[in-house]
């Protein structure tokens, strides 16, 4: 099959993504095999390929918002999956199950938890292994190329609203605005919550207007209102201190970022208050079916940019300077 696998990490403008020539999978115990269909590219590949984040072994296959159609069924695998049927494989590839965590529902942090296109080999690629109990049906009538931002961009941000503790009417800030910040707001809106976005990029502005931003603006500026919740998805970690700066006592900041830059220093008085600082790490299997339901009953308006499977590092290189709105998708098949 053809792949873009990761062979050694460098800047995404040197394409460190090779095409290649590699073995078809085969599905082991309780899993399945997908034809990929379609791919998200997330932030995550893009820290992968550039080596601010490692793998456990190289080369690799990245991408984890894989939407495909089983073809094949590892040995024990149950009757809920069947051949021909389409699912989703998201970041999370599996999870011990046994320990603290897992026992706790929050299998989000265990210890021993996989990743797809991390831990594992993902969907840069025209076939894909996946654990058929991490796996997310995705639902009649929503496309491949819509349906595949919404297993990573979308459910994390599902969960950074849960973890930020927003309420209906509450006033939310976006800091970012990119494939999940584009989709939480829809869920803020439909929660009937006022919205307030920062980001550098005018385009960026536009396009959260156009989905219902209550208000646009940079992080030099001011917004009209203090925030009740704020959530941080770009990767800079000088965002901290302002959006504290602009929650009210009692408010919540969370921060969507799985690698971010060192954090400043600052005035006890900003976090005084009972304001409130949080990191979202990965998602639960609970988000994902939590997400989809909701998601199905809110006409998502997705924003895709299509690259071929091919053209992966051109994708990752549009993702990384901002050229696009919403999210790169690789359609494969």
């Amino acid at each position: 099959m053809k792949a873009m696998r990761l062979l050694a990490p460098r800047p995404v403008e040197n394409s460190p993504l090779v095409w290649s020539e590699v073995p078809v999978p085969q599905p082991g115990p309780g899993q399945v095999r997908l034809r990929v269909t379609g791919c998200g590219v997330c932030h995550t590949d893009l820290h992968i390929v550039e080596g601010e984040l490692h793998p456990p072994a190289l080369p690799i296959i990245p991408g984890h918002q894989i939407v495909g159609v089983v073809d094949a069924l590892g040995e024990g695998s149950s009757h809920f999956v069947s051949i021909g049927q389409r699912l989703g494989v998201p970041w999370l590839f599996g999870a011990c199950g046994f320990c603290d965590m897992c026992h706790r529902g929050q299998e989000n942090l265990c210890s021993r938890a996989m990743f797809t296109g991390f831990s594992v080999n993902g969907g840069f690629a025209e076939y894909v292994v996946a654990n058929e109990d991490f796996c997310i049906p995705i639902p009649m009538g929503l496309e491949d190329v819509l349906a595949a931002p919404l297993l990573c961009a979308g459910i994390i941000g599902y969960r950074s609203l849960k973890q930020v503790g927003l309420q209906a009417g509450e006033r939310l800030g976006l800091f970012g605005f990119g494939a999940s910040a584009h989709l939480a707001i829809q869920v803020a809106n439909a929660w009937q919550c006022e919205t307030y976005v920062f980001t550098r990029s005018p385009t960026h502005r536009q396009h959260a207007l156009q989905l219902g931003a209550t208000w646009v603006g940079t992080v030099e500026d001011k917004a009209p209102e203090q925030l009740d919740r704020a959530i941080i998805f770009t990767p800079a970690g000088n965002m901290v201190p302002v959006a504290l700066s602009r929650v009210r006592p009692g408010g919540k900041v969370a921060i969507n970022a799985i690698v971010m830059s060192d954090i400043p220093t600052f005035p006890y008085s900003l976090i005084y208050g009972e304001r409130t600082l949080c990191s979202i790490t990965n998602a639960t299997r609970q988000d994902g079916e939590e997400f989809f339901m909701l998601a199905m009953g809110l006409d998502l308006q997705v924003a895709v940019k299509e690259y071929a499977l091919k053209d992966a590092n051109h994708a990752l290189d549009d993702l990384k300077h901002s050229r696009f709105n919403g999210e790169a998708v690789l359609r494969v098949s």
